[in-house]
């Protein structure tokens, strides 16, 4: 059986990044991502929902993702889903799906006050020496393997 996992998103930052560092030196950048959707009802009424995700990013992208973004900022990102449990202080079992950002591209500019070069968007993956992707995991699936 073929396996695909694929997200690509559009969305504003929910707050700023929070850069912190694995015991490895490697940097990891956690933001939250809020996606838009709008649409029109059965009784013609405008509606929107708003779906809130979470996103990590690692290496040079997270340092380069904290550089230059903030709360509010426009940003594409495109990687992998990823299912988090733990279990809390109070000992009950919780869980969460996040997105491992593979790649991302800055979108519209900067507002008033935020961090980083305002301006076009900026695609981080062109150059193919400062290409920006999460370092490979071994998630036990066997990426090498073809189904066929």
């Amino acid at each position: 059986m073929a396996n695909y996992n694929k997200v690509i998103l559009v969305g504003n930052l929910t707050r700023d990044p929070k850069l912190s560092y694995l015991p490895s030196q490697m940097a990891v950048v956690d933001f939250g991502l809020a996606v838009n959707r709008r649409w029109r009802s059965q009784d013609n009424q405008q509606r929107e929902d708003t779906c809130f995700i979470d996103c990590s990013a690692y290496g040079k992208q997270a340092e380069t993702i904290n550089q230059h973004l903030a709360k509010g900022r426009p940003v594409l990102v495109e990687g992998r889903l990823q299912y988090d449990t733990w279990e809390g202080k109070d000992g009950v079992k919780r869980s969460k799906h996040r997105v491992v950002v593979e790649r991302f591209q800055f979108l519209g500019s900067a507002p008033a006050g935020a961090r980083g070069p305002a301006g076009p968007a900026a695609s981080h993956d062109a150059d193919p020496g400062d290409v920006h992707e999460a370092p490979p995991t071994d998630d036990g699936g066997g990426g090498d393997d073809i189904p066929f």
